[in-house]
This record gives C-alpha cells, sequence and structure tokens, in this order.
C-alpha cells in the first residue's frame, strides 16, 4: 500500500539530523603515553562537531595546557586536522601533568574551559587520564562555584556550565583496558614488532640463532601474547601466565627438540612485566644467559622499546579512531545529567558505550588479582578477546615433547572408544584465489589437529588436487615458520568439485577422510555447498566440513570479516597515503584509484574510511551521472580551501559503464582549470605481501576453533566403527557476527547471498559510509540506531554449547 491510507509503522531508528550541537563547544584533548591512531580520533571529534554545528577546540600538550590555558587551547577548523590521519603520536601533544592531580590545578583548568564556554570534553588516554577526567567531572559544580567566589566568574557563568559531560576513548598500546576488546594504538604496535620479527627472522635463520625479544607490555602481556601467535614464536613470557617452577628445563627441552625436527632458529618474546610465579622478575637477558649456558646456541638480545609506539597508523586502527570519534560527538551530544561519564569503545565489531568507572575499575581489579598472584582470574577479568588469544597459544604449546609421545606401548582400548579417543584423518585444503593469513590458518588447523590426536592431511590445488588425488599426510614441522608467509603454500585454485564428485569422494575413501577444513573465498562456500547437497548421492561426504572465509573481498555471508581483507587494506592505505603525499609539491590534484573486491564495496569504503577519500564508488549504492557530477562539484569547492588534493575510490565492479576511466576523463574533464586528475589501478598488490598482524592472529583462532569443532563432531558422529553425519549442521562457516564467532549451517546461509554478484544480501560495513561521508564533509543521513545504548561492563561467560565466543 501506498499514498495515505498506509499504515504508519513506528520508526524507532535514530538519525545524527536530529541531534544539533549548536551553541555547544566540545574540546579534544590526548593525554598520557601517546599511541598511534590518536590523531584519527582527534580528526573525527573535530569535523563531526563542526558538522552538527558545534564549536571545536583542541588541548595541546593534554592536562598541562588546559591548566596552563593561553595559546594551549584553540578552536579547531575543518581544514586544521587534514593530512592528520595518516600520522603516528598525536599532533596535538601530549604531557603527564603533575599540576592537574591537584585541586589548585583542577581549578585553573575549569577557569580556562568556562572563559571558552567548553562543557564536553573528549579525552583520548589510557585509564590514569580518564580516571583524572571523571574526577574533574566530578568536583565541576564545586570548582565553579569557588571561581564565583573568588570573583573569576559570575553568577550567569555557573548556571550556563553547570554541568560537564565527559567521554573517553582509550588510546593505548597495550591493550590493558578492560571492557574494549581493541585500544587505539595497539594494532599499530603490533605491526611494528612483526616488521621487526619479520626482519629478525631472516638473519637468526641464515646463522641459526636464537633471538630473545623484549616488547612493551609492564602490567599486560597482549603485545606479547599477540605477536607470539602471530610470527609463531616458541616460548612467550608474560605477566598474566608466569612459567611454572621448572620452567627453564622445559624451555630448554622444547627449543632443542625443535632444533632436531630441523629448525634453524628460536624467537622468545617477553613481556618487559613478565615474572616468575615467585614474583621475581625475567629479564631478556636472564632468557639469553640461560639459552647459552644450557644449550650453547649463539642468541641475541632485541629490546624493540619505543619503535613500538611509533610510525603511521595502521588501517585497523585509523577505522577504529574515526569510528570511535565520531560515536563519541554523539555520546557528547546524547549525555544528559544522569549519564555517567562513559568510554566509547569496541567488542567484537560493533561499537558500544560504557560507564568509565566501571572500565577503570575493572581494570584496576585485573592488576589487583595480579598483585596477588591470582593470575586465572586476572586473565577472565581482561576479557574474551586476551582469554581467547591465550587458550589458542596453550593450545599451539601444548605438543608433548618428543619423548613423552607414545610408542605404541599405551595400553590398547575397545572398539569405539579406542577410535575417539585416537586418530581420525581431517583433510586440509584452500580453495579460490590466495588471501594473506590462509598459511597462517593451515598451521594452526595442523598443529591443533595433531594436539586433539588426529591425523592431519594437506590437500594441494584446492578441489582440483582433491579429485587429481594431490593428498598427502602433513606433520608439525611441516608448517613451521608458514604464519608469516603471504599467499597459499598448498597452492589454490578456483575449481568447483561439482563435476568431479565421483573422483572426490573416491579420494576421500582412498585415504579415509573422515572431516575437511576448508579455507577460502566465495569458491569455497560454494563447493561447501555442492558437497552437502551431494550427501543423499554419495555417503563419503556424510562428514563433518567447516570452512573459514579467506579472501581480501571480504564477500562471504555469515561472515562480518575474513582472513586477509585487512592485509589487503593495508595496502590500498599505504599507497593511497604515497599517492597522497605525492601530491604535496602539486597544487590542485585529484587521484582515481580502482580497487578490488569483484561486486563488493568493502575494500574501497573502509579503505576509503582509512585512507581519507572524499569519494568512493561501489556497486551496493547506486549513483548516477548527477552524483558523479556533484562530486567534482565538491572537489572544486575543496580546492579553494587550503586542501588542494582530492582521493576518489571506485570498486573495480562498481558500475559497468562509469568505468574508472570514464570517471577519470569526466573529472579531468570537468575539473579543466581548477584541478588536475591522475588515476591508478592498484590490481594485485593487494592480494599478495606478508600477512598483517590481525590476519595471521585471526587466521591462528579461528582455525583452531574449527578444528576444535571438528573434534566435537567427530565425537556425535562415530557410530558403529565409522563416521556418520548427514545433518544440516555438520556442513557450517564459522564466521565472525557482531560479538561473536559462529558457526552456521551453509545450506541455511543460501538466503543471504547474492550468487549472481557473489555477495551477502546484507553488509554491515554500508553503515560505515556515512562516517565516511562525514568525514569528508558531505551533507548525509546517518543512522545511529545501532550505537547510543549505554551498556554494562559485564563478566558474563559466554556458554560453550553454543560454539560462540568473540575472537
Amino acid at each position: 500500500m501506498t499514498g495515505p491510507m498506509a499504515p504508519q509503522r513506528q520508526d524507532t531508528r535514530k538519525f545524527v539530523e536530529n541531534l544539533s550541537g549548536a551553541g555547544k563547544s566540545i574540546a579534544v584533548l590526548t593525554s598520557g603515553g601517546d599511541a598511534q591512531g590518536m590523531n584519527a580520533a582527534v580528526r573525527a571529534v573535530v569535523r563531526m562537531g563542526i558538522y552538527v554545528g558545534a564549536k571545536v577546540y583542541f588541548i595541546h600538550e593534554g592536562y598541562q595546557g588546559m591548566v596552563d590555558g593561553g595559546d594551549n587551547i584553540k578552536e579547531a577548523t575543518w581544514e586544521s586536522v587534514s593530512s592528520m590521519l595518516q600520522v603516528g603520536g598525536t599532533v596535538i601533544g601530549s604531557a603527564r601533568c603533575k599540576e592537574f592531580r591537584t585541586h589548585e590545578g583542577r581549578l585553573k583548568a575549569a577557569h580556562n574551559l568556562v572563559q571558552r564556554g567548553i562543557t564536553n570534553l573528549c579525552v583520548i588516554g589510557g585509564d590514569g587520564s580518564l580516571t583524572g577526567a571523571n574526577l574533574f567531572r566530578e568536583e565541576w559544580s564545586g570548582l565553579l562555584n569557588e571561581l564565583q567566589e573568588e570573583g573569576l566568574i559570575d553568577e550567569e557563568a555557573v548556571h550556563n556550565h553547570s554541568e560537564l559531560h565527559i567521554v573517553g576513548m582509550v588510546g593505548s598500546i597495550d591493550n590493558d583496558f578492560c571492557g574494549t576488546d581493541m585500544t587505539i594504538g595497539t594494532d599499530s604496535a603490533l605491526h611494528r614488532i612483526i616488521e621487526v620479527v619479520d626482519a629478525i627472522m631472516t638473519t637468526a635463520q641464515s646463522h641459526q640463532r636464537t633471538f630473545v625479544l623484549e616488547v612493551m607490555g609492564r602490567h599486560c602481556g597482549y603485545l606479547a601474547l599477540v605477536s607470539a601467535l602471530a610470527c609463531g614464536a616458541d616460548w612467550v613470557f608474560i605477566p598474566e601466565m608466569p612459567p611454572e617452577d621448572g620452567w627453564e628445563d622445559n624451555m630448554c627441552q622444547k627449543l632443542s627438540e625443535s632444533r632436531a625436527r630441523g629448525s634453524r632458529l628460536n624467537i622468545i618474546i617477553v613481556a618487559e612485566g613478565a615474572s616468575d610465579s615467585q614474583g621475581q622478575h625475567i629479564t631478556s637477558d636472564f632468557v639469553k644467559n640461560l639459552v647459552v649456558s644450557h644449550l650453547g646456541f649463539d642468541t641475541r638480545v632485541t629490546i624493540l622499546g619505543h619503535v613500538q609506539r611509533g610510525g603511521t597508523p595502521s588501517a585497523f586502527d585509523r577505522i577504529l579512531a574515526s569510528r570511535m570519534g565520531v560515536e563519541a560527538v554523539l555520546a557528547l551530544l546524547e549525555a544528559s545529567t544522569n549519564t555517567p561519564a562513559c568510554v566509547v569503545s569496541l567488542v567484537g565489531n560493533q561499537a558500544v558505550r560504557l560507564p568509565l568507572m566501571e572500565c577503570v575499575q575493572m581494570t584496576q581489579e585485573v592488576q589487583k588479582a595480579m598483585d596477588e598472584k591470582k593470575f586465572e582470574e586476572a586473565v577472565r577479568l581482561r576479557g574474551r578477546s586476551f582469554e581467547n588469544n591465550l587458550s589458542t597459544y596453550r593450545l599451539l604449546a601444548s605438543r608433548k615433547a618428543d619423548s613423552e609421545l607414545p610408542n605404541g606401548e599405551e595400553e590398547k582400548k575397545s572398539g569405539d572408544e579406542e577410535q575417539c579417543n585416537s586418530s581420525f584423518n581431517v583433510a586440509v585444503l584452500n580453495v579460490g584465489a590466495p588471501a594473506a593469513g590462509m598459511n597462517a590458518a593451515v598451521r594452526s588447523a595442523v598443529r591443533v589437529g595433531i594436539t586433539e590426536g588426529h591425523k592431519m592431511f594437506a590437500v594441494n590445488d584446492g578441489f582440483e588436487g582433491f579429485y587429481k588425488g594431490q593428498i598427502k599426510e602433513i606433520s608439525w614441522g611441516d608448517v613451521g615458520g608458514w604464519t608469516g608467509q603471504g599467499g597459499s603454500l598448498l597452492g589454490t585454485k578456483r575449481t568447483l568439485p561439482g563435476k568431479h564428485l565421483e573422483k572426490i569422494a573416491e579420494q576421500i575413501r582412498i585415504h579415509n577422510i573422515n572431516a575437511l577444513l576448508v579455507i577460502g573465498g566465495f569458491e569455497a562456500y560454494m563447493g561447501l555447498l555442492e558437497l552437502s547437497s551431494a550427501r543423499d548421492t554419495y555417503s563419503e561426504f556424510c562428514v563433518p566440513m567447516v570452512m573459514i572465509p579467506a579472501t581480501v573481498s571480504n564477500n562471504i555471508p555469515g561472515s562480518d570479516l575474513s582472513i586477509g581483507s585487512d592485509t589487503a587494506l593495508n595496502a590500498i592505505t599505504d599507497t593511497c597515503d604515497r599517492i597522497k603525499q605525492s601530491a604535496s609539491g602539486t597544487k590542485r590534484r585529484v587521484f582515481i584509484i580502482e580497487t578490488m573486491g569483484g561486486y563488493c564495496g568493502y575494500l574501497a569504503t573502509v579503505g576509503g574510511l582509512a585512507a581519507g577519500a572524499d569519494t568512493v564508488y561501489i556497486f551496493e549504492e547506486d549513483f548516477d551521472i548527477r552524483d558523479l557530477q556533484n562530486n567534482v562539484e565538491h572537489l572544486t569547492q575543496k580546492m579553494k580551501t587550503s586542501i588542494q588534493r582530492g582521493l576518489v575510490l571506485r570498486n573495480e565492479n562498481s558500475n559497468e559503464n562509469f568505468t574508472t576511466d570514464f570517471i577519470y576523463q569526466l573529472y579531468s574533464e570537468e575539473g579543466r582549470g581548477v584541478f588536475d586528475c591522475r588515476k591508478n589501478v592498484l590490481g594485485h598488490m593487494q592480494q599478495g605481501g606478508t600477512p598483517s598482524p590481525f590476519d595471521r592472529n585471526f587466521g591462528t583462532k579461528v582455525a583452531a576453533k574449527a578444528i576444535q569443532w571438528i573434534t566435537r563432531m567427530l565425537k556425535e558422529s562415530y557410530k558403529g566403527g565409522r563416521v556418520f553425519t548427514n545433518s544440516e549442521d555438520s556442513a557450517c562457516l564459522l564466521g565472525m557476527r557482531r560479538r561473536a564467532m559462529v558457526f552456521q549451517p551453509v545450506a541455511q546461509l543460501q538466503e543471504e547471498t547474492d550468487f549472481v554478484h557473489r555477495i551477502p544480501k546484507e553488509q554491515w560495513w554500508l553503515k560505515l559510509r556515512p562516517v565516511m561521508k562525514i568525514l569528508a564533509k558531505y551533507k548525509t543521513s546517518y543512522d545511529m540506531s545501532d550505537s547510543g545504548q549505554l551498556e554494562h561492563v559485564t563478566q558474563v561467560r559466554p556458554k560453550e554449547s553454543d560454539f560462540s565466543a568473540a575472537i
């Protein structure tokens, strides 16, 4: 029904257009230790604030600038945050301020804010900075009364500025703040660490050396733990997991057995705050001397230090900070008298608001638990992300020493029990185009499978290799050093199994394959659908099958993210940075850049957000010649400001007629005399390169989870001496949905799939497009329904029975 007779359905959505910042003043400051991505957050706060009509101020040098006032507090303009996105550290400065800890200091700060009409504060820093902000807020009305008594402000000023609203964003490379999965700067710090580890591995291999790497993390072992997972380190020391007594001998035995299996190097990672179970500090030099004295290995120490804080922010940190900055402004606009000071953060893939002091208290609880040597409790309080990393690390590190492995003397068990507790045959294959992180997933699957007692088989060249019989058993040592390798070491093809079902069934029979793990893109998804729908004809396919999405395009239904897309985003962002820099001496230049992705606009949109694009053309959002004309006009206006360059991204299949060449020629013609154009097709560089820390870690964790699911399914489906299962839920895709990892039957995902264009019918990242447009100064509609709910910091345990836990 249309027209006036149509029933009115209540629209509960919230739009940013209904929020006004007119008459409000927002100040943004960075405090405490710097972190890459802080500038992206500052940029987002300034631009979103100006967009909603508020005045926005920079406070330079953190709380020190707030106390000192004067030129430290300056009004920001749209142009003043241009070119900040790709810069590390914090452009507005940060300082630790003793004076703000005193009542007199806070009184001066309050006076400086009131003079400029500032009653909204956005603080980017660690838990100390945020605690200070909350204290300031609690004292606010008392401070104003004092200022009035001293005659520094009048009664009207007290009345007009009676409330101070505070929103925090956590900028800390240590990722030590409870309530958020990732803090701003953590991913970039991991990039620095992994760059160093990759470089060290090549020299260590040449000389058969052992390297001990010390990374930051005085109270939190996140950087050490995740970098150990991402590089496949032999041993890691973190504050939350002191090694058991006798660790010295255990470590040395593990190192020597690794060498005996043919490894030419060892990597040991030490967090700077690591200690043993007695509380004795474990230093990198102590570990080095231990290895030298026990094993005689040539051992070197590398202390990474402040390198980890430096450099350009990763794509992830830019996106995280931009999303948080926009969310922070919305939280300030919606704050009321009763709203507690909140922190905007990310849980899984979703932006959330959490009460600031609940997060701070939980963070302090962690330290308390560690001081009392309650380490399991500390790990639990750190949150699900940390717990998952630790449990995956323990899984991969739990291989028994060669001397402990059974030599056939173990007592025989009977019938089904024997098979259920000994080896099943599990095959792993890569399908589709290569994606960075595939090898990390294969390594993790093989090692966790062996730990769980299975025989692991590698299939070369996808389904093509499967039907040709390119299948061989793969051992623990065969996948050594795979985490940092790009592409697909198993080999991968786009061939679908449909035409070769009989031969594949025969190979499953020959090798007695009891379960399948398929790592790949859209072809892997299609292949799993074809295999599972042929179960009635071929009983060989009635085994547990699971797929892990791995494709740069991130176009798989059932998962918000896929292995490889983060590496591709970083490739796009790095290239866009260089291209923008190439125009620094040339005024008025616009770059048209084509990205990969098939019909999926994920890389173009999210890459555009990370690179600060002016416009992004994608298939999912129709555009016509009038839109192109408006975009040219928008850039013409931009060229009249001090920002005299533009960046336009176009997804390769966004429109069959408006090609990259067409858009380039249109912009060149319409912009004649105002700006000139250059075009760039990024091509396969988006698929290459070494995997980013995120993709290594993501691949490692999802593959471990997939193998655990396979083990569970094998035990459930082993009856009468064979594995048999043809239920829908035994052919699954393991995907990340909002905040959790979920196993979903592929048959059920068909309804969510646009098979013609090889994309999901609904895609979460389309909600990021308004953010990108707002930050590029376009008026747009922004649905805020997803955000804005203040949640509480919980310690709820995810149920294991539903196979879902946050990654």
